[in-house]
């Protein structure tokens, strides 16, 4: 029983990852956003690629992925990389005891109402969506996995040179 559980997640995640490309759905983002009142929205960002992950303070595999976005942020935002995490949580002070744990290097978007999740379809805890330059989703990850982690960084490497 647990092989299929696994087997059926597994084949969630490459069923998301193969989707056709869409317009990632639009919204505005906080003013606070790197310091800079000409970001207002996602759209602001076409030009870049755009890491979006959706997170919340009880999910464990979150946890795991906050060291690697923060790594990735390092690593490619003078190439033109932003990561946005955007909480879901519904009492603020769940995030803030998340963010003090597991401190944020990227941009954080608070949306306890979900309608972003709903938007962006989350079928699971966390999920990232890969945005190119041009504002399309181009891949889409439910979970994180450490096993992983190099496929995810190829990705964004392969975006990052078109």
């Amino acid at each position: 029983m647990r092989f299929l559980l696994i087997a059926s997640l597994l084949f969630s995640c490459t069923l998301l990852a193969s989707t056709e490309t869409k317009l990632a759905p639009d919204f505005p983002l906080s003013s606070a956003f790197q310091d800079t009142k000409e970001i207002r929205s996602l759209s602001d960002l076409r030009g870049k690629v755009v890491y979006l992950d959706f997170w919340a303070s009880w999910c464990v595999p979150c946890r795991r992925s906050f060291p690697w976005m923060n790594a990735m942020h390092r690593k490619y935002a003078d190439q033109d990389l932003v990561i946005i995490a955007i909480n879901l949580d519904q009492e603020p002070d769940l995030a803030q005891q998340f963010l003090s744990e597991q401190p944020a290097a990227f941009h954080i978007e608070y949306n306890s109402s979900g309608s972003l999740a709903e938007a962006y379809e989350l079928r699971g805890m966390p999920s990232s969506y890969l945005i190119d330059k041009s504002g399309a989703i181009r891949i889409a990850h439910t979970g994180f996995f450490k096993a992983k982690q190099e496929r995810y960084e190829a990705q964004i490497r392969a975006l990052l040179a078109e």
